[in-house]
């Protein structure tokens, strides 16, 4: 049975898991999910040693908190205490599902956290970011909110989400800052240039979402594979076209390598990602028991350096075609695109 090791979420945060379990697509975004299914992924997850569970209160409008909230109530004692809460919050939804923004106002934080809090059913939140920096709140009122429901024991520790250098600098300024979640894999680089050295020079953590850049590199993803209107494929330039055909045939270039090594490619992508520092948690997306289980198996994986060579050699920084978001949203996003 693989062990999960831990890690600690950079020099202020809380130790975890190696590998963390996001629980949005349960939700929300990549199509129908099975309820019963979904709970049952976050119970097996626990028993398997996974500590972090990672949501925003604004998937499916809620929806992702609540079942989170009763995969906790029907876990076991032990498994329930030793589950970490990692929340985002500040996306305004509206009932058609459409997106408005971000909010950081220090009013709207609590207000955020008040009902997170009730959907999940804890006393508190482990690790509370703002999942987008609102562009009319500076970073300071918004983090300055966040350090008083942590001085108020409703929140443990300060995350950030998505955030350029300069924000980094600036939220560390005014409070401990335990990590950044932000997307990071394979085909997914672009923190390397600014954003990893900051956050390692401040002693700021990385969770890493994307790991498997929404199914793109899992070696499931084909094709002719037909994606729902609510899918978010169906809109990313990274699944479009000759952008797709191009980025599966980087996924048949790791796939020889995994083959090689005797595991799958998604345990490939996983595992590069553990292997870039022990400042980093991946957070995987299984819908599933099964997606669970072979996501685990990565933390078995030992990627040598001729391994790290030949992945480097099959998809180097920047090979991948399109952007990881839609024009529309890569234009709110303040960290290096």
């Amino acid at each position: 049975m693989t062990t999960i090791q831990t890690r600690t979420l950079g020099t202020t945060g809380p130790r975890v898991s190696a590998l963390g379990l996001g629980c949005m697509g349960m939700s929300a975004l990549y199509g129908e999910a099975d309820r019963g299914e979904s709970i049952a992924t976050i119970h097996a997850a626990l028993e398997a040693g996974v500590t972090l569970l990672d949501t925003g209160d604004f998937y499916a409008m809620g929806h992702n908190e609540m079942l989170i909230g009763e995969a906790l109530r029907t876990a076991p004692t032990a498994l329930r205490e030793q589950a970490l809460t990692s929340v985002k919050f500040g996306g305004l939804r509206d009932p058609d599902g459409g997106w408005n923004g971000y909010d950081g106002r220090p009013a709207a934080v609590r207000n955020f956290a008040a009902y997170s809090l009730q959907r999940l059913g804890v006393d508190h939140i482990d690790v509370y970011r703002i999942a987008r920096v609102d562009p009319d709140v500076p970073i300071e009122e918004t983090v300055g909110a966040i350090a008083e429901l942590v001085e108020k024991g409703h929140v443990r520790h300060i995350g950030l989400s998505e955030a350029s250098a300069d924000v980094i600098r600036r939220a560390a300024a005014t409070a401990p800052i335990s990590d950044l979640q932000i997307e990071y894999a394979i085909i997914t680089r672009d923190i390397e240039r600014e954003i990893l050295p900051t956050t390692r020079e401040l002693g700021i953590g990385i969770t890493a979402y994307g790991v498997l850049s929404r199914g793109l590199i899992s070696g499931h993803f084909t094709q002719d594979r037909q994606l729902g209107a609510t899918d978010f494929r169906a809109f990313s330039p990274r699944f479009q076209g000759d952008n797709l055909r191009h980025n599966l045939e980087l996924v048949e270039a790791l796939r020889k390598i995994a083959e090689q090594k005797g595991v799958t490619v998604a345990q490939i992508a996983i595992a590069w990602v553990l292997s870039r520092g022990e400042d980093i948690v991946p957070l995987v997306g299984a819908r599933t028991r099964e997606r669970l289980t072979e996501s685990l198996g990565a933390l078995d994986v030992t990627l040598e350096p001729a391994d790290l060579a030949a992945i480097e050699e099959a998809v180097p920084a920047g090979a991948a075609a399109g952007t990881r978001y839609p024009a529309v949203q890569m234009a709110h996003l303040g960290t290096e695109q």
